[in-house]
């Protein structure tokens, strides 16, 4: 039904999902928070940045990570000489690049989930001598589950239909960084590629359906454990 080049592009538009996805959560977790319950001067300007991805063009954010991390960028000419590490028309690039695009929205939902917590039920968990650390993990977190579930999914969905920044950062490789929508791409580029098209796009339906289907099951149970709580 696929070819092997149709799989290997589904397979790696899930690992760079995924990848993405896991890889931006504890940062985005923590900025939301930030933005959420922090009083200091420039923070408008740093909800700003966070969100300037989704109003660029993705053909620029791609272009600003090749500047910075390629392989003669500002970082990642460092990155690969001290440790190795190489994002440019790497598979690599493409889940920082589908993370970077997909930050914003995991922020979001995040925050707003943040800042619908009664702040007086983490002041009471305080003056009963818990660290802050301590009420974030058990107090904070668990109650804002559900934002973080809808935010990872929603990460999940736009690296998964990632393209502009992904194909201007690490291009189209066949089996190296050809993601599903680059697969699409190149067979709408190809006479008679049609149906390889179509089944691709059928199956990345199917998989951010199945995401969106999981999350809605996640968002109940977390919904029933904090209510239990």
């Amino acid at each position: 039904m696929f070819s092997p080049e149709e799989w290997t592009a589904i397979g790696l538009s899930l690992k760079v999902g995924t990848i993405a996805t896991l890889g931006a959560l504890p940062l985005a977790v923590a900025v939301a928070w930030l933005l959420a319950r922090g009083r200091f001067p420039g923070k408008a300007l740093i909800d700003g940045l966070v969100h300037l991805p989704l109003v660029l063009p993705p053909v620029v954010t791609g272009y600003a990570l090749l500047i910075l991390f390629g392989r003669r960028g500002v970082f990642g000419a460092a990155l690969a000489e001290h440790f190795g590490i190489v994002f440019s028309f790497r598979w690599t690039g493409a889940a920082l690049a589908a993370g970077v695009m997909g930050f914003p929205l995991m922020v979001r939902a995040i925050r707003l989930s943040f800042e619908a917590i009664d702040d007086r039920i983490e002041q009471a968990a305080a003056t009963l001598g818990a660290p802050p650390l301590w009420v974030f993990a058990t107090v904070s977190l668990p109650l804002a589950a559900r934002g973080i579930v809808a935010g990872a999914v929603l990460a999940f969905a736009k690296a998964l239909g990632e393209f502009g920044a992904t194909i201007t950062f690490v291009s189209n490789i066949p089996g190296q960084t050809q993601t599903i929508p680059a697969a699409i791409y190149s067979y709408t580029q190809t006479p008679g590629g049609d149906l390889g098209a179509l089944k691709l796009s059928l199956v990345a339906a199917a998989i951010a359906f199945a995401a969106l289907i999981l999350s809605e099951l996640s968002v109940r149970r977390a919904g029933r454990d904090g209510g239990r709580r």
